[in-house]
């Protein structure tokens, strides 16, 4: 599932943070947020490994093709194609230092985002296709924790919440509702940057942001 909290935009957009094992230090990214609009970037993009990589590019820093195979279990050759294709579109670019598949690679960006909606056909359908993919790996990783839950002392399952509500809004109240929640997230985000601000016994927790109008066939 994919994941994060982006600067303000003028239009609504899908914003992400890759799917994570964990964060280990302060991610080595020069901008805060790379936005796709190119129908061929949203594509490229909507792809499990390459989502993979850039997870853990921003959660490790800069790595090489071999440590990445490494650490997404990838073979090599496949680690270094799918880095050189998220190049092309911006995703990634070389650190410097370094030789053929030893040059180490960083994440351009902390964050990724695109529009929820476009008046560009080939635009919306490529960015409904990504949302896609991103919710699948969600529920995968959601299906993950849930079946490795029993690990968890006892104080972290009855700190956790599974569930839902239905509400009656208009999109204005959904807008605010949706930025009242971010706001709250807001207050903990600096702590995924720096370790000095996590209290003793802190773990990473995944939050899931989801709203959406129900379906007509599940009314």
């Amino acid at each position: 599932m994919v994941s994060g909290d982006q600067a303000d935009q003028a239009r609504e957009a899908c914003k992400t943070r890759e799917p994570h094992e964990q964060r280990t230090g302060v991610p080595d990214t020069p901008v805060r947020e790379t936005v796709l609009s190119d129908p061929r970037a949203l594509r490229a993009y909507a792809h499990p490994t390459r989502m993979r990589l850039v997870g853990m590019l921003r959660r490790e820093g800069p790595s090489t093709a071999t440590r990445a195979a490494e650490l997404i279990g990838e073979s090599v050759a496949s680690c270094s194609y799918h880095l050189r294709m998220l190049a092309k579109y911006g995703l990634v670019e070389q650190a410097g230092g370094g030789q053929g598949r030893e040059k180490p690679w960083r994440a351009v960006a902390k964050y990724t985002s695109w529009p929820a909606h476009s008046d560009d056909t080939a635009v919306d359908e490529a960015a409904v296709a990504l949302s896609t993919t991103v919710a699948e790996l969600y529920f995968e990783r959601l299906t993950r924790a849930m079946e490795q839950r029993h690990r968890l002392p006892r104080e972290w399952r009855e700190a956790e919440e599974f569930g839902d509500h239905q509400l009656y809004l208009t999109a204005g109240e959904l807008v605010e509702l949706r930025e009242r929640i971010r706001e709250l997230l807001r207050a903990y985000d600096g702590r995924n940057d720096d370790p000095a601000l996590r209290p003793e016994g802190a773990r990473i927790v995944e939050f899931l942001r989801i709203a959406h109008v129900a379906p007509e066939d599940a009314l």
